[in-house]
This record gives structure tokens, sequence and C-alpha cells, in this order.
């Protein structure tokens, strides 16, 4: 990767509370073995306070002068993802300097296999093995089945990165994801391991509409890497009066 030019800038912000996150709560709240999300994972929408997260994160990005804004927005093809780039979007003044607008499936969710819609008690009740060797495992690694494990979704976030390096070195580029999805592009960003993206992990989940960011360095010469500016950045939310949420994706098994 070290061969190739960067993006002048990456925004990482994952997408604004969803109607499944509000679900798991309430299914965690209340010890149910299976959180009451009717859709698809790919169909869930965003909450009523994921839209105006949304709307306070666009009216952000609007404010920043116009040679900063994105030209290039990559998004999960999940509705939610969608949704939170699209009313982005939508809060830009300068809408056309957005040239590329795509949805790229490799920026999913990561997928849960049989632990679909299961709260931690139900996972233990259903699938008490696959409970026991998850803890042993750990998730970085833990694989259910039909599912993935981070390294899986890490692996195709390195197609991603190829991607963008190869098409859009030198822009600015947005991307609207997930969770899991943010951090497993932080490993790779900023070369981490195992053991330090799960104690990331573990500090903290990504609040709904938060911003990571990274910023070429000339200073790292013609083929230099990123540089992180901002880790899970909630200003724009705080200052519209949008409320800061940090649940877990609906389906994912909670930590450990």
């Amino acid at each position: 990767m070290t061969s190739r030019k960067w993006p002048e800038r990456i925004w990482l912000v994952r997408h604004g509370q969803s109607a499944g996150n509000v679900a798991r709560e309430l299914a965690e709240a209340g010890g149910f073995e299976l959180i009451d999300i009717a859709e698809r994972d790919i169909d869930v929408p965003l909450s009523p306070l994921g839209l105006q997260q949304a709307q306070a994160l666009g009216r952000w990005f609007n404010q920043l002068p116009p040679d900063e804004q994105p030209t290039v927005v990559l998004t999960s093809p999940y509705l939610r993802a969608r949704h939170t780039a699209e009313i982005i979007l939508e809060g830009l003044d300068h809408r056309e300097r957005v040239h590329t607008c795509f949805r790229d499936e490799r920026l999913r969710e990561k997928e849960f296999g049989v632990l679909d819609r299961l709260t931690q008690y139900g996972i233990a009740q259903k699938y008490p093995e696959l409970h026991e060797q998850r803890q042993h495992v750990g998730k970085f690694y833990f694989r259910p089945p039909g599912g993935e494990s981070w390294c899986d979704v890490i692996l195709r976030l390195r197609h991603v990165l190829d991607t963008i390096q190869r098409e859009y070195a030198g822009e600015r580029v947005l991307i609207i994801a997930h969770q899991v999805i943010v951090y497993c592009f932080r490993y790779l960003l900023e070369e981490l391991d195992e053991e330090t993206i799960m104690d990331i992990d573990r500090a903290s989940d990504v609040p709904n509409c938060s911003v990571t960011s990274y910023q070429f360095d000339p200073a790292l010469g013609k083929y230099g890497r990123p540089r992180l500016c901002l880790v899970n950045f909630v200003v724009p939310l705080i200052e519209s009066g949008a409320a800061i949420t940090t649940a877990p994706d609906a389906v994912a098994a909670p930590k450990p």
C-alpha cells in the first residue's frame, strides 16, 4: 500500500441511530433472547433520532470550506447507511462537488450468521457451545456459522483500500458504514494489531454519526500514510442538541 498515493482526506462515519439499535436496547434491558426486528438487517431504517443526527452531521460538513468538503462518497448498501449518506448530501450547498457517490457491498455490516437478531442472553441460551467458543477464541477470529469474523471483514476492506488508492488518490473521501467497519478500517490505516484494536473496541462503542478522520500528510513524502485527525468526533451532534448514542448494532453480538 505504501507504493501508491492516498486520498487527501478520509472520513469514516457510522450511520445514524437505527430502529435496530433501539430494538436491541429494549431486548437487552428486558432480558429477551430475540431482538424484535421485522426487516432484514439490510432494510432496517434510521430512527427519528438517527435522522436528526444525520442532519446535524450534514450541516457540519456544509460548514467546511468548499475546497475541504467531500468529493467522493462511498456507502454501505444497508438502508441505515444509505439514508445517512443521502441526508448528509442534502445538507451540502455545493453537492455538485461530489462527483462520485457509490454503494459498495464490501462496506456492508459484519454478517452474524446464525447469531442474527440474538441478544447476548439469547446466544447463551440457544447456542451455548458457540457462546463458549466465542468467549475462548475472541471475536477478532471467531466466525459464527454462516457469518464472518473481524478478520473476514478486514480482508474485504483491504480490497476497498486498494480501490480507494487506485481510483481516488488526491480526493476527499467520505465513507459511511457501520461500527465494525470503522474499527476494521482503523486496524488497517493505523497498522494496529489484534490486542490494540480489541482494547479500543472494549473501551467504547463508535457513536452513531460520529466522525473518525485521516489526512494525507505531505511531510511523510509522496507515498506517505494518512494521519489520524479525529476519533469518534461528536461535536456537530452536541452543538445541534442531538443525543449521542453508542449502542452496538442491532444484530451484533455484544462485547465479551
